[in-house]
Parts: structure tokens; sequence; C-alpha cells
């Protein structure tokens, strides 16, 4: 039954990303982008009803956009099951314990500045550096607190944090009103107008985030049983939150930092995942990748086509639509 459930997901994941690239003010069936791809990868003959614009529009402008999409929908995914279990909190994300925040205001003091380190990966770079440090420093503060560093405490130190980064960046907004569009745009994230360099960047980052929680799944399972069970198991609870955490927020970060803030992925992938395929980590972890993938396509899908032939952030649509989404999981867990 479960390998059923995971071929199902595989072609579900295939069948939105076809979906994904042939959408949008031009639409383009998923045989003729299949045909198209394949075209252009092992040479496979053109069918007629394909044209030089439908080449232009599949290759060119939706492929990398919706990669992009599935590949950063499944990073969040997996980082967020990491820090619900880590947490024993369902409302456990990248909100949570700041990450979001911190990137966003590295991303920002790019922009007010227009400086370049990295060329195109100086926001990415720096938006990664300083949603590792704000977990660091939540952590840190949480151990100044609480020596035993409880969960509720690392929730509460992240909130407060995420909400002084968040009052900062509300002032740079004030203070410098001619990036403020950007500003705004970039905090609510979009997929448009990405390289393929940015794509293969992200993609690496994701497979390593991803590999390293994987082989981190037995203490994963473990934590979430509770801390008390966890250390009576053997695992060092203290130095497993260290290493689970970072890791998660690094994955988030390489995320975010590429596309802008882009919520609730991480929160209603998990959750759904755990209800379909069970609570073991080996499974919940690349499972949330696709359904993470799947989700932040449809996502981006809808952010094309609402308002046509305005481009909506993303992180609007997932708003709008995962928060009910996310509620309805919520109280039907609640009612079981």
């Amino acid at each position: 039954m479960l390998r059923i459930k995971v071929i199902i997901l595989l072609l579900l994941s295939i069948l939105t990303i076809l979906l994904g690239i042939g959408i949008g003010s031009t639409i383009i069936s998923p045989i003729e982008v299949g045909n198209i791809i394949l075209n252009k990868l092992f040479g496979v003959q053109l069918i007629a009803s394909v044209s030089d614009i439908d080449i232009s529009i599949v290759w060119n402008l939706r492929l990398i956009r919706t990669l992009m999409a599935f590949v950063i929908g499944g990073a969040l995914a997996i980082s967020g099951s990491a820090m619900q279990s880590v947490l024993q909190n369902p409302l456990a994300s990248s909100y949570t314990l700041g990450v979001s925040a911190g990137a966003s205001l590295g991303a920002g003091i790019i922009i007010i500045t227009s400086a370049s380190f990295f060329d195109i990966f100086t926001i990415p770079v720096v938006g990664i550096c300083f949603g590792i440090v704000t977990v660091f420093a939540v952590i840190t503060l949480a151990n100044k607190f609480d020596r035993n560093m409880q969960n509720y405490t690392i929730v509460l130190v992240g909130m407060v944090l995420s909400l002084f980064i968040n009052a900062i960046i509300t002032v740079l907004n004030a203070m410098f009103r001619e990036n403020m569009q950007q500003l705004i745009f970039w905090q609510m994230g979009s997929f448009a107008g990405k390289s393929p360099e940015e794509l293969l960047v992200v993609t690496i980052l994701s497979v390593i985030g991803s590999l390293i929680l994987i082989l981190k799944s037995r203490e994963l399972d473990m934590m979430s049983f509770g801390e008390t069970q966890a250390f009576s198991m053997g695992v060092d609870v203290k130095k497993a939150k260290w290493i689970l955490l970072m890791g998660a927020a690094a994955l988030t970060g390489s995320a975010i930092s590429f596309v802008g803030i882009i919520g609730f992925v991480d929160l209603i992938a998990p959750h759904v995942v755990r209800k379909i395929f069970g609570p073991k980590h080996n499974i919940v972890i690349p499972m949330s990748a696709l359904f993470g993938g799947v989700f932040m396509v449809c996502a981006d899908i809808l952010a094309r086509i609402i308002l046509s032939p305005i481009d909506l952030p993303v992180g609007a649509v997932t708003a709008l639509f995962g928060a009910p989404f996310f509620m309805y999981i919520f109280f039907r867990k609640e009612r079981l």
C-alpha cells in the first residue's frame, strides 16, 4: 500500500510539473510540453501541433520557473517537517524560529545598498547567512534563559526575535522609500525571471540539506516521541536540537533567499504527508519534498492566472489558500 501511495505521488508530481509549464496566458498541453522537453534533451521528433513560439515559452520562460517552484516547495516542506518534530509543535516553521525574518533582513540590506559580492548570488548568500545567524541567536538566547533548552523556550525566543527583526525591516522600508516596492515584492516571493544557474545552485543545496536530514531521520523519529523518551533512547537531545535546527534553517534560508519569503508550505506539507504516509521520517522527508513541490507549483500556477496578465507574488497566493487549508487539516485532526 505504501509503495502504491509513493508511485501515485511521483506521478502526480510529474503531471503537476507538466501542467505548471503548460498553463499560462498561452495554454500548452502536457503532451506537447513533454514532447518539447524530450526534443531538447534527447532529440525526439516534434509533433505537428508544436510551434516555435510554444518551444520558446516552454524552454526559455516556464521550465526554469516551474522547476524552481518545485524545488523550493520541497526544500521548505522538508525543513518544516524537521522543525515540527524537533520542537514537537505543529505550528513550528521557518517563521517560528525567525529564519524568514533574518533572511529578509539580509536581502533588504543588499537591495538598499546595491552591494554585489557574488553577482546574482549575492542576495541568496547573504540571505542564507542571515537566516542561519538568526537561528544561532535564537538557540543561544534560549540556552541562556533555559539550560535545558525546552521547546517552548526556543519557540518563544524565536517569535520575539522574529517580531524584532520585522520591526527593523519596517523601519528600513520607511527610510528607503525608493526601494520599498522591490523590498515588499521580494518579501512576498516570486519565481519569475530565475536563471538556470540559480536553479542548479538551489537544487544542489536542497539535495545536500535533504540528505543530511534523512541521515538524521532516526533522531527525528525519537525526538517526535518527546525529549525524555529520546534521552532514554540514547539521544543527546541538546546536541541533536542544534544540528537539526541549524540544518533545517540552512535549508529554509537557501530556499527563500533565491525567491523571497513564501509561507505555509512548511506548515501544511508535513501534516498531510504524515497523515497519508505515517510518522517515520525516512518516508516523511522525501514525501514532504514531493508534496511540497506539488503544492508550490499549484500556487505558482494560480499566481499566474488569477489576475492574468498580472503576475501575483506567489507568497500572497500561499497565504490566501494555505491558511484556511491548514486550519482545515488542524481542526480535522482535533476531531479525530
